[in-house]
Parts: structure tokens; sequence; C-alpha cells
């Protein structure tokens, strides 16, 4: 859930219209990847008993539930080290194990539900995007807000994992519908700023849009998961 955003101040012109499309395309083909990798291993039995078995989580899905981290701090703090198909590949690497860790969706909620709900967090992203964007109205306090809040339902997240509460957890999963349709409109904010205060050249401009994608995936990702907790139907019921 971190939120990668470093300044930069080298000096070219470009086009901000280019630069935002270059930040859906990854962020877009990033998607694609993680849905692609979560119904394939969701759909294939052997690969689905590498991460999980009769007596619960595998070493294996240990390791691709928290690896997502490892690969957001790594592509955040090695943003000058890495170049930009480094960064790329990493960003692309990440996202397949996130459609990995997440390919539980599949077995536990069924896929009718799954799709409804992918539509409404498409269409709420969208408007939050389009807020942060077009709004002349300074989302800095709104967002910084929304990060502390974030690190509430992280606390509380971590409390629930021992309390095992169904209404904590609903409750929880409303505040993260919250949190993140905030920070969806302040990203795209940041992401307009930035280009208008500081200025960069090709390749940071490239490598910017990677971290630019991977901060609109992480949103839509929890948007995502939290209101299929709220609304997907679980298969059975």
């Amino acid at each position: 859930m971190s939120k990668p955003y470093p300044v930069f101040a080298r000096h070219l012109d470009y086009s901000f219209n280019s630069f935002l499309n270059q930040v859906f395309i990854w962020m877009g083909l990033g998607m694609v990847l993680t849905a692609l990798v979560a119904y394939l291993f969701a759909t294939n039995p052997y690969l689905y008993t590498l991460l999980s078995s009769p007596e619960g989580i595998t070493p294996l899905g240990y390791v691709v539930m928290f690896a997502p981290l490892g690969f957001v701090l790594l592509m955040s703090i090695g943003f000058k080290r890495f170049s930009y198909i480094g960064l790329l590949s990493l960003f692309l690497i990440y996202s397949a194990i996130m459609g990995a860790s997440l390919s539980f969706i599949f077995i536990i909620y069924a896929k009718q539900s799954i799709y409804w709900v992918f539509i409404l967090a498409s269409s709420l992203f969208g408007g939050m995007g389009a807020l942060g964007y077009f709004t002349s109205i300074d989302l800095s306090k709104i967002g910084n807000l929304a990060l502390m809040a974030l690190i509430g339902i992280i606390v509380a997240s971590l409390v629930n994992f021992f309390l095992k509460s169904n209404t904590f957890a609903y409750l929880i999963s409303i505040g993260c519908v919250f949190v993140f349709s905030l920070l969806t409109a302040w990203d795209l904010q940041k992401l307009k700023r930035l280009n208008e205060e500081a200025r960069m050249n090709e390749i940071n401009k490239s490598k910017l849009a990677v971290l630019g994608a991977l901060t609109l995936y992480l949103d839509f990702i929890n948007l995502f998961l939290s209101l299929l907790r709220i609304f997907g139907s679980k298969k059975g019921r």
C-alpha cells in the first residue's frame, strides 16, 4: 500500500497528455496481466495447489502473498538506480505475482459477482480520477488525511486478524472504499501537478510514468478488493 512519489528537476518540455497516456497504458497492461494470471491459477488445479493445500497456505503461497510489498518498496527506493526497462520489468513481474496472490477471488466469489464489482470499481475509480484531474481545489490536505486513515485501517486489519470479526472486517472494507477513492483523486492531481511544476528529461518521464502506473494500480486493486468484500456474492450462497 505504499505510495511511491519521488520529485525530479530535469528540464525538457513534453505533453502531459502523452505522459498520462503512458501512465494508463502501463497500468492497463498491469491490470490485464494480473487478471490473466489470477484466472490461470484459479482454473488450474496444479498451479493453485502450489499456493494452497488442505493443510493451509504453502511456503510458496506466503512468498507470493508478501512479495508484492517488497516489489513496491524496491521500485520506489531504486528509482534512480534502475533503468526504464528494469523498472518496467519489475512492475510487470509485480503485476503477475499479484495475479497469483489474487487467484483466491475466483475460488471464493461467483464469477458474475466479480465482473459486476469490477465494473463498479472501474466506474468509481474513473469518477474520482476525473475529479482529481479537473478540480481546482487542492486535495493535499484531504490526501494526507486519507494516508493517516490508511495507517489506521492497516492497524485495525492487524487487530482483526486475531479477532476474526466479520462485522469489523465489513467496517474496515467500507473505510477502505472511502480512503482509496480519495487517494485516487489525490494521486491523479499529483501526477498532473508534478508535470506542471517539474519538467524532466525523456528517460525520467518514462520512468515516472511507470511509478504513476504502480500508484494508480494500487489504488484500483485495493478499491476493487474492498468493494468485493462488501458486495461480492460468495459461491454456495
